[in-house]
């Protein structure tokens, strides 16, 4: 019950940081806010991870998606690997080795909405399901970062790249760093979660589509603010990004679905 008390929470407070920060409402004192929104955030991929398996297995997986998106974060602010030379200008709470805890949680939410979605890729090819899944995965987290950067650099000033790039000045590193980290962290997703030829962490209906909504959520908040700002290549990248991601899945899911209900079909024939 206190999950979906959680997720009630979460769309409360969508709400009025969609409001706020579209129309440069969010007064200095309430920053804090963008706080309590990734952490809240995170903790519905941290539910998603412990209801769709087990609560053992659940807090392992975010704990490594948590530890290694924390590690990788601050080689690349201390040393400029990854994500290109940035730093951060908003006060996003607690840090460690100088990277906001915060961002951790982000983490936990980018993947647990990406894994959701890339998920039927793996149940549908027969060969290099791993692969596949990975990229596709690292490919779905990097496009929700195609509309987050512009955002957070250009308009928000959330963090501050050193180094310049021909997409809003951002670095292609950026985006290269996030593929490879999203596909790592897929990647053992994969060992860790599938066995056979299905998925053990696919137990909870409820929160799989939680993370379908989330994602579309967390895109269209910052397509509204890229769109109010005017950064419309973004916007529509992004716009195109999250339809194509949605097909796909509707298309993979339902011929899952349709798979599935042949099989029970046969075993209640036989």
């Amino acid at each position: 019950m206190i999950d979906k008390y959680l997720f009630c929470f979460f769309i409360v407070w969508y709400i009025c940081g969609v409001i706020l920060l579209t129309f440069q409402l969010l007064p200095d004192w309430l920053e804090w806010a963008n706080i309590v929104f990734l952490i809240t955030s995170g903790l519905l991929g941290i539910a998603f991870f412990i209801r769709s398996s087990s609560l053992k297995k659940g807090l392992i997986a975010v704990g490594v998606i948590f530890l290694l998106s924390m590690v990788i974060e601050s080689v690349g602010v201390k040393t400029g690997l990854f994500f290109g030379d940035y730093i951060y200008e908003t006060s996003f709470g607690p840090k460690i080795a100088e990277v906001p805890i915060t961002i951790g949680f982000a983490w936990v939410m980018v993947i647990a909405t990406s894994h959701v979605l890339a998920a039927p890729v793996a149940e549908k090819l027969p060969r290099l399901k791993a692969i596949s899944y990975a990229a596709y995965g690292a490919f779905v987290a990097t496009a929700l970062d195609l509309i987050i950067d512009p955002v957070a650099f250009v308009v928000k000033e959330y963090w501050i790249w050193l180094e310049s790039g021909i997409y809003y000045g951002i670095p292609a590193s950026n985006f290269y760093g996030w593929f490879i980290l999203s596909f790592c962290l897929h990647l053992f997703l994969y060992a860790f979660f599938h066995k056979g030829k299905k998925w053990t962490n696919n137990k909870n209906v409820y929160w799989r589509k939680n993370m379908i909504l989330l994602y579309g959520l967390m895109t269209g908040m910052f397509v509204v603010i890229a769109l109010v700002n005017q950064l419309i290549v973004a916007s529509i990248l992004s716009i195109f990004a999250l339809s194509i991601i949605y097909l796909l899945y509707k298309i993979l899911g339902e011929r899952r679905t349709i798979t599935h209900d042949q099989s029970k079909d046969q075993q209640s024939t036989i």
